[in-house]
């Protein structure tokens, strides 16, 4: 063989190699066209695939968030029915007579009061300071009015709580009417004035 029956040779693989473009046989604009196609395919299975685990990160969270509020209003429960006690507890310290205040069985039962108070706080409650704030119906609930500041809370009759951010309950109050409370020294003079003889 020689050399010019090589080079013919190798002139016939090279057009082997590279195809034209034939009805039969796609050329390289038809396998751009197919390698565009894929990619798109690809980036349309690679976005959903984003969106659906965009989707399950949402919903775990989801879950989990249903799941803690679900605990917390459980707790609410059981601490709500716990509250009268609380309150029959708050009510019999404050009422102890003076004679028996130092006895250690008086002590025994501020203590248990304070292990108590502990151990709700500890899960979440939380106690509504009222007197001396302004009324809030969010979280008070009035009761009455008398004298003092307008919309100003001058007395508890029952306390509220909150567990976590949430009211469980208001706190029960008396409310400023914006009367000042009469002065018994400027009443005994109108008094005395009305009474005088000229």
């Amino acid at each position: 063989m020689d050399q010019e029956e090589k080079d013919l040779k190798a002139d016939e693989l090279k057009q082997a190699a590279q195809p034209e473009d034939e009805p039969g046989n796609p050329g390289p604009a038809a396998a751009e066209d197919t390698l565009k196609a894929a990619e798109e395919k690809a980036r349309d299975y690679l976005s959903k695939w984003q969106r659906a685990q965009a989707d399950f990160i949402n919903y775990k969270r989801r879950v989990e968030q249903e799941r803690s509020d679900f605990a917390r209003q459980a707790g609410a429960e059981i601490i709500l029915s716990i509250l009268p006690a609380l309150d029959d507890l708050d009510r019999a310290v404050e009422a102890v007579p003076e004679d028996i205040k130092g006895h250690s069985w008086v002590d025994g039962i501020r203590h248990i009061d304070r292990k108590l108070r502990s151990a709700l706080e500890s899960h979440g409650l939380e106690r509504i300071e009222s007197v001396g704030e302004n009324f809030d119906p969010n979280i008070h609930e009035s009761a009455a009015l008398a004298y003092g500041k307008e919309d100003m809370v001058v007395n508890e009759i029952k306390a509220g709580y909150k567990l976590f951010d949430r009211v469980i309950r208001p706190c029960t109050v008396i409310v400023g009417s914006g009367e000042e409370a009469p002065c018994p020294a400027n009443e005994q003079n109108k008094i005395k004035k009305s009474t005088k003889k000229y």
